[in-house]
């Protein structure tokens, strides 16, 4: 099987949740043209990332979710981010995928990044699950920045058969490394190693643009089961890509690991569990 991703890094309008979403909306209308199939937006492109108190003002319900969005998906399967708030008025990072009109899966941030320029723990309440689920193009698990800093979080979405990990992310500038920032360095080779390591597809998508004197790089790309990027954006500046990703590759980098044939779930649950006792 193969389908056709969109990816698109945008500069949202820190608060303005209006006008972010009549961005996103032409973007998915351009999508449908060029004959795409997965539209996909970075982390908190609905609203901006350095919310601090306007949290609590941008936030939306299920109930209130746009309709606009849910009708477009009846022509293509989108994957945004924002805030949701729940009924006991607790406030969530979250990647919703639409699809056919309705709301498939929900992931709400686990790992909240509470350090430097971080704050979101302040403002968010942490997720609980990482779990992949199905869709028209086979199982998607999901996964928003911090999350795939641990890698427990893309182990758990390979363990649940996800054939495409998708990671939304807000990341800034952070660090020196030799030809670029290390921040960039770092995401690019975490996301060929998954890659290789779980043989399944990694697909990357990061904004851009400056809030609050911090800038954000970009450089969404698409890893194949290989460890090969096989597309990816500029950056430091809005962009997208529509390209094919074969689900057959991830049959054939299988076919040629060992450690996936070799893997044991039970051992890793016992273990973890003996580890977990020793250490109270």
């Amino acid at each position: 099987m193969k389908v056709k991703v969109k990816i698109v890094q945008t500069a949202p309008i820190l608060g303005d949740v209006k006008k972010n979403l009549i961005r996103i909306e032409s973007e998915i209308l351009i999508a449908i043209k060029e004959g795409a199939e997965l539209a996909i937006f970075p982390e908190l492109a609905a609203t901006g990332y350095m919310l601090r108190d306007l949290t609590y003002f941008v936030a939306l319900t299920k109930e209130e979710f746009p309709q606009k969005l849910l009708k477009l998906s009846e022509k293509i399967d989108i994957i945004i981010s924002g805030v949701e708030e729940n009924s006991m008025h607790n406030f969530y990072n979250v990647a919703i995928y639409l699809s056919q009109g309705k709301i498939i899966h929900t992931h709400r941030k686990v790992y909240l990044p509470t350090y430097g320029i971080f704050e979101e723990a302040r403002y968010f309440t942490r997720g609980t699950e990482f779990r992949a689920f199905d869709t028209r193009f086979g199982r998607i698990g999901m996964a928003i920045c911090e999350d795939a800093w641990h890698m427990t979080s893309i182990y758990s979405l390979y363990q649940d058969r996800a054939d495409i990990i998708v990671v939304l992310v807000a990341s800034p500038t952070r660090g020196v490394a030799e030809k670029e920032t290390a921040s960039i360095a770092t995401w690019e080779h975490m996301m060929q190693t998954y890659a290789r390591l779980v043989t399944t597809y990694m697909v990357l998508v990061n904004r851009v643009g400056y809030e609050d004197g911090v800038c954000f790089w970009g450089g969404s790309h698409i890893v194949s089961p290989l460890g090969n990027i096989e597309v990816q954006l500029p950056y430091f500046k809005e962009a997208s890509a529509l390209h094919t990703i074969d689900l057959a590759n991830i049959r054939n980098a299988r076919i040629h690991s060992q450690m996936i044939k070799n893997e044991s779930i039970d051992l890793v649950v016992t273990n973890l569990k003996s580890i977990q006792k020793d250490r109270k």
